[in-house]
């Protein structure tokens, strides 16, 4: 039964860095296809990438961050058998995207009081 209330996952992928650049593409198209998302999928290429210990033998990998959108989430295990079959994907985690990262974006206005507060503090030392 398809939810109706829409949530927004992250992906990250760690691909054989063996492969070529349109071999990953082409893979992200096939697995991104089985999704159907509501919306783009938003792609960040970190790129290659030395591993913090090996993987499966492998000492680099290529790195991959995605957004989705997705409606329904009986979408999603069908999409985690595909990328767990998928001998050129070392690793993946695919996560709710509850908020982007580091504190909250401050107006002009909050960064000037900010910065009043600061010089009042060095005044005072």
């Amino acid at each position: 039964m398809p939810s109706t209330k829409s949530r927004t996952y992250e992906a990250v992928y760690i691909f054989d860095s063996a492969l070529e650049d349109p071999q990953i593409a082409e893979k992200l198209d096939r697995h991104h296809g089985l999704l159907s998302a509501s919306g783009d999928i938003s792609l960040e290429h970190w790129g290659r990438r030395q591993l913090a210990y090996p993987i499966k033998k492998r000492e680099n990998g290529y790195y991959v961050i995605a957004q989705f959108t997705l409606d329904d989430v009986s979408v999603l295990p069908e999409f985690e058998r595909a990328l767990k079959l998928d001998e050129g994907v070392l690793r993946y985690l695919i996560s709710l995207h509850e908020r982007e990262l580091g504190a909250p974006p401050m107006t002009e206005e909050e960064l000037a009081a900010r910065k009043k507060d600061d010089d009042e503090d060095e005044d005072e030392e």
